[in-house]
């Protein structure tokens, strides 16, 4: 009918939200490397520290050879960009990337994700002695994430709400609550399972039953209702909550695996660390609704560390007992992983050296 209509295609629109000045001009765009605005090499060098020379350097070094070689640039990267919070608006970043510079499906370029291998053993084999299953099924495991937040004190730190990250499709009402305040609701309605569970030894608790004549499970609700037995997630740093003994297997907890190295070493060990900020009492922040507030955070809440290794990593530096394993062509063993279809069986080729011995040695 002769009329006019505006029409964008992806690209246009994968250039808009970058901020690209196209001709269209307004608030938000980049004219040049050197505009402060999201997504520039100068925005980039004021956030990380990274010198946008060198930023641009590498982009056009990196976007040259793939245009001189048909796309044959390559970013391999492994799982530890996926510990970290926005991991998945890393991953586009570097999609996108490749996507711009035709590297992808490309023979020697795109994007090569890799894990390694867990080196573990088929789950059908070591799951019910790793986890008792002769004793009690099925087991509820607690999620190291909302652990380690809540025993190494980081949530004492967090300024952050969870109305900050709200989804925009989240129905009304007050979100602006911390996250360990929301952790310890899901914990005390069941949702997520928490460990320690209660203040008191189980033991204890079952002893209490007995003499009261009640079912574990009924003295423990009749007991919460009344206010005697507390769960612990509401104070995790009274002493009667606190981690004691931790045994460390097959993980570099204190190195590339726990986040928030410098607050495993201040709260958890009690040693040299490197915690810069203050916590939320100093700071005069609004203090958590659901847990308890100590005006001093405890340090060195570990009574002893043991760690399982064949290597000296961090973890080792840092444990009170390091029992040295054998290594791969030093004992019968079977591994898999779940990048690859087949399990590979191992054989011992030489004794283990001084006093190593295989894992299932040790823990016999």
């Amino acid at each position: 009918d002769g009329s006019s209509i505006t029409v964008a295609t992806v690209f246009d629109l994968m250039m808009a939200n970058y901020g690209l000045d196209r001709g269209f001009g307004g608030d938000h765009v980049a004219r040049s490397y050197d505009d402060d605005v999201p997504f520039t090499p100068a925005w980039a060098e004021r956030i990380t520290g990274v010198k946008r020379d060198a930023i641009i350097t590498v982009a056009r070094e990196f976007a040259t050879n793939a245009e001189k070689t048909n796309g044959r640039s390559m970013v391999i990267l492994g799982a530890g960009i996926n510990h970290w919070y926005h991991m998945d608006m890393a991953y586009r970043g570097i999609i996108n990337l490749l996507v711009f510079c035709g590297a992808i499906g490309q023979s020697g370029g795109g994007w090569s994700h890799y894990v390694g291998q867990e080196k573990l053993r088929p789950q059908t084999g070591w799951q019910p002695l790793a986890f008792a299953l002769d004793w009690s099924k099925p087991p509820r495991h607690m999620n190291s994430t909302s652990f380690f937040y809540a025993h190494t004190d980081q949530w004492r730190y967090e300024t952050l709400t969870a109305a900050e990250i709200l989804s925009p499709t989240a129905p009304e009402g007050d979100w602006g609550q911390s996250f360990i305040d929301y952790n310890v609701r899901a914990e005390r309605m069941g949702w997520l399972p928490s460990a320690p569970q209660l203040k008191q030894n189980p033991l204890e608790i079952a002893a209490k039953a007995k003499t009261a004549g009640l079912e574990p499970k009924d003295y423990v609700v009749q007991a919460l209702k009344s206010g005697e037995l507390e769960l612990s997630c509401h104070d995790p740093d009274d002493p009667a909550n606190w981690p004691r003994n931790m045994f460390v297997w097959r993980s570099n907890l204190l190195g590339s695996s726990g986040k928030g190295h410098e607050y495993f070493l201040k709260h958890l060990l009690g040693t040299t660390h490197g915690v810069m900020g203050k916590d939320l009492g100093p700071e005069g922040a609004v203090r958590n609704q659901e847990v308890a507030w100590h005006e001093t955070a405890p340090q060195g809440k570990l009574d002893l560390l043991v760690t399982l290794d064949f290597r000296m990593s961090t973890t080792c530096v840092y444990s009170d007992i390091v029992l040295p394993t054998a290594t791969w062509y030093e004992k019968n063993d079977l591994n898999t992983s779940d990048m690859h279809p087949f399990i590979h069986p191992l054989s011992a080729a030489v004794d283990p050296a001084w006093e190593a011995r295989s894992d299932w040695d040790i823990y016999k």
